[in-house]
């Protein structure tokens, strides 16, 4: 078999598994792709050229091959979780530049399934952000560089949608995985609470972030979470029978404007999945601006919290240290709350009492442009990520399952994208409505292809 960049995560493991590949070669050809792209994206932190090699040896010699479920599947981390052996620099300069002594759970998970970690991805300061930069650095969205991938997990995004990998690891605070998704045209899924686990930063900012994958197909997606899981039963994604289909072009937070591109995509997927014999019918949840500030105060007291396990806060960027001193305020003042989050649960419950998906645009606007956003102020960054990516973060508080689909391209070759959400435990119903989207509407999987 001859790798390509549009080769799936299921067809490198199957090839590998079936010795009609190596996982040396499936990571050589990765190599060599990074080292021709990567100067022009950013996606990476660090690139594990000699250690990705001997991993990928060793899962050549695995006895157990034949039954990897990622055999020799070449993937990347996104630079906020350890990796054993490497720094976890998690955008900041204020980070310890000293190797990580162990491997995070999803990444020992990943690893025995027969993946091979190639690089680590970059982030935006303590993944606080919806744009990609730092003092490592601008990462680029690769369908057009002049924009950002999105954020936190820009880097990942990048990566995938650069073809450099066929998969890479993500998580999602307020939007961090399904927000790059939409930026970049990729699959994107946040499992619900206690799906996967998190343990990330200091609290996994009041449990309201998850890890998660993104990738150029549901069946990658699919295949990816059902590792992280530890639940073989993911990784088979089957059309659902008829569902009853929410859909809603309201923005969560008052004030923002829905760009009309992004709203006819949402209209234009309604209608496919009404043709599909779904019930489809307009409905808005009731979000509430007690809603948007629950989630403000849990993001910035999580920063806090992440903060303190910082090696030298002194050299943190100005917009970072403002957030987390609002954060520091809310702590002292006895925020958050629990009740916040049950009072939005709760909410959600009745809204879900009669339907069974909620259906979003994924975006309010398309990604700003890709520049120095960590060197300008707090609030311009703050407005700006609510200005076009509102719709993510509900889902967080709720710790609901909530994912990315493409949705086409605009007249400007800009990805579309919509946001598919439901109740807990509904992970493979999501990706299946996703794969029967995928199905109906092919998406181009790569910018440049």
């Amino acid at each position: 078999m001859t790798q390509t960049a549009t080769t799936t995560a299921a067809q490198i493991a199957n090839a590998v598994r079936t010795g009609e590949l190596t996982a040396r070669q499936a990571v050589e050809d990765t190599l060599a792709r990074i080292e021709a792209s990567d100067s022009r994206v950013g996606a990476y932190q660090e690139v594990r050229v000699f250690a990705a090699l001997r991993e990928a040896d060793a899962v050549d010699a695995r006895p157990d091959r034949a039954a990897l479920p990622l055999a020799g599947v070449p993937i990347a981390i996104k630079d906020n979780i350890p990796v054993a052996g490497e720094p976890m620099r998690g955008g900041s300069a204020a980070s310890d530049p000293e190797p990580q002594p162990r491997d995070h759970e999803v990444v020992r998970r990943l690893r025995n399934a027969g993946a091979v970690v190639v690089g680590l991805t970059r982030v935006p300061e303590l993944w606080i952000f919806a744009t990609t930069d730092s003092s490592f650095g601008i990462t680029r969205n690769p369908w057009n560089p002049d924009h950002t991938p999105g954020g936190s997990s820009g880097g990942s995004a990048a990566a995938v949608a650069s073809g450099t990998v066929p998969v890479a690891h993500g998580n999602d605070g307020m939007g961090s995985i399904r927000i790059p998704a939409a930026c970049c045209g990729l699959v994107g899924i946040k499992p619900g609470l206690g799906v996967v686990p998190s343990d990330l930063g200091n609290g996994s900012w009041f449990d309201m972030a998850e890890n998660g994958p993104l990738a150029t197909t549901v069946e990658d997606a699919a295949l990816f979470l059902s590792v992280l899981a530890d639940r073989p039963s993911l990784a088979t994604v089957t059309p659902p029978d008829a569902l009853r289909i929410a859909v809603s072009e309201r923005i969560p937070m008052a004030g923002l404007r829905l760009d009309r591109r992004w709203a006819a995509a949402t209209r234009e997927t309604a209608d496919l999945l009404r043709a599909s014999g779904h019930a489809v019918v307009d409905a808005d949840p009731g979000y509430g601006q007690t809603l948007v500030r629950s989630g403000i105060l849990r993001w910035t007291a999580g920063t806090e919290l992440d903060a303190r396990l910082l090696a030298d806060r002194s050299r943190v960027a100005v917009r970072t240290r403002r957030h987390a001193a609002v954060g520091r305020a809310a702590l002292r003042l006895g925020f958050p709350k629990a009740n916040g989050r049950r009072n939005w649960q709760r909410k959600a419950e009745q809204f879900f009492a009669g339907h069974d998906v909620l259906l979003t645009p994924a975006l309010a606007q398309f990604p700003p442009r890709a520049k120095a956003w960590s060197e300008r102020g707090w609030l311009v960054n703050i407005l700006s990520n609510a200005w076009y990516a509102p719709f993510a973060a509900p889902w967080n508080l709720a710790g609901w399952p909530a994912m990315t689909v493409p949705a086409g391209l605009a007249p400007n070759g800009m990805p579309l994208a919509v946001q598919l959400v439901g109740r807990p435990g509904t992970e493979s119903v999501l990706l299946g409505l996703a794969a029967q989207l995928e199905q109906l509407r092919p998406w181009p999987r790569f910018a440049d292809r």
